[in-house]
């Protein structure tokens, strides 16, 4: 199983259009912000798509078109980005339920539910200290 990169690309194309729109840019086109992230520019476009809804991201059409950021770096943590696109749980238990008359299949649900509500907190938690701007500071840091 791989690890999810879905929190740092999005992360990346938030911290790159700020950066982008600092150095006198008003629009950043998916192609250019792709260039930076190394995928495809639909993966950015429907990236893009999802924090445009959580009112991350906004986007022009037609001449001129691109994205922009609705808010500062500053004000967007890392936790807004993890919820605009990881919405469900870090987490999940069994598909199907396990076996009831098994004393594991009947208990595992609960004891890893209680690991997994608390390893979610610490991972909000930890989300929520740090902002766009802070990504940015450290990133022009290793520049």
């Amino acid at each position: 199983m791989s690890a999810n990169s879905r929190l740092t690309i999005a992360a990346h194309t938030l911290t790159w259009i700020g950066l982008y729109q600092r150095r006198g840019h008003e629009v950043a086109t998916s192609e250019q912000i792709a260039t930076s992230v190394n995928t495809n520019p639909v993966v950015i476009r429907r990236l893009l798509g999802e924090l445009r809804k959580a009112g991350l991201a906004d986007s022009r059409r037609g001449a001129g078109a691109g994205w922009m950021l609705s808010r500062d770096l500053a004000s967007i943590t890392l936790l807004d980005v993890y919820r605009a696109i990881e919405p469900g749980p870090v987490f999940a238990l069994h598909r199907a339920t396990p076996d009831p008359e098994c004393v594991v299949g009947h208990g595992i649900g609960p004891a890893m539910t209680a690991v997994y509500d608390d390893v979610e907190a610490a991972l909000r938690r930890e989300l929520a200290k740090t902002t766009l701007e802070d990504v940015l500071r450290d990133v022009l840091k290793a520049a």
